[in-house]
């Protein structure tokens, strides 16, 4: 039963981040994950500083608050002319140091058990478990990444479309009246979201992972976005459970392997793709050139 609750949660996070991830990599926008994963030490800090609480709640609030300043800083520093990447650089190296400064001068001797915020070991998840009425309801790492990816799953269906515009072509987009500016902040607020909800289950380098290798193995597969989100869940949950079995096999770590899996299962859309993979591209330029030798002749 361990097992299957390992399995699902790496299942449930890899789909709820591949989700977002799709609209991201379409957005030129792959590293923000990166960015709140690091920008979101100040507001565990500061969350402990006003609660004097070491819980895993307060600080993932705090967390959450703190990613959604990061997509705020993000998205003012783009919009006065700084590049998408230097901006993202810029916003989560400031906060990353920041919350370094606020931890060796306010919290020097507590240990605010960042390790369980920031990089949690989903073999954990099977043991932290909601008691309620006397019944054990699973883990609770379940119902929270199970919730997110619920609340993903709806505003893309509800919100399909004005996504898919703004995303592909923002000018078109505002033209028509649709609010890009709301629906680009929709979309950075469910990252930060979905990024800090996960944090503490499965840890901070196997949710950037799912956030983008899926949704660009996806990339690399269709040319059409309802396909590309399909596609990026299937490779993110294929991600998920070849990855728990990798790491038995090797006695590794399951977060880790399940970001090996993803990054094997790139590498062969890669290669193999249809349309964009190596091999396809080699053999229409060794056509292109016997055709061109035919002609020649």
């Amino acid at each position: 039963m361990n097992e299957l609750w390992i399995i699902l949660t790496g299942m449930l996070v890899a789909s709820s981040c591949a989700l977002l991830g799709c609209f991201l990599i379409l957005r030129k926008m792959a590293m923000v994950g990166d960015a709140i994963s690091h920008a979101v030490l100040p507001g565990i800090v500061v969350a402990f500083l006003v609660t004097g609480d070491r819980h895993s709640l307060p600080m993932l609030l705090g967390a959450a608050a703190f990613g959604l300043v990061t997509t705020l800083l993000i998205e003012s520093l783009r919009k006065s002319g700084v590049q998408a990447d230097a901006a993202i650089s810029v916003t989560f190296t400031s906060l990353f140091s920041v919350g370094i400064i606020l931890v060796s001068l306010f919290a020097r001797q507590v240990d605010l058990d960042l390790d369980c915020v920031l990089y949690g070991e989903i073999i954990y998840v099977p043991w932290d478990t909601i008691i309620w009425n006397g019944l054990d309801w699973g883990p609770k790492a379940v119902w929270i990444v199970g919730t997110t990816l619920v609340l993903n799953a709806l505003a893309i269906l509800l919100f399909y479309k004005q996504l898919k515009l703004s995303a592909f072509d923002p000018a078109m987009a505002a033209a028509l009246g649709i609010p890009v500016a709301f629906f680009h902040y929709l979309l950075m607020g469910l990252v930060s979201v979905t990024t800090v909800a996960s944090f503490e289950s499965v840890g901070a380098i196997l949710v950037v992972a799912m956030l983008i290798v899926p949704a660009a193995t996806a990339y690399l597969l269709t040319d059409r976005l309802s396909r590309m989100l399909l596609y990026s869940v299937l490779a993110g949950c294929l991600s998920a459970v070849t990855g728990y079995f990798l790491a038995g096999a090797l006695d590794a770590s399951v977060a880790g392997a399940m970001t090996v899996m993803a990054g094997v299962f790139f590498i062969l859309a890669l290669i193999l793709s249809p349309r964009h993979g190596l091999v396809t591209r080699w053999w229409q330029r060794k056509r292109l050139r016997r055709d061109l030798a035919s002609h020649g002749e």
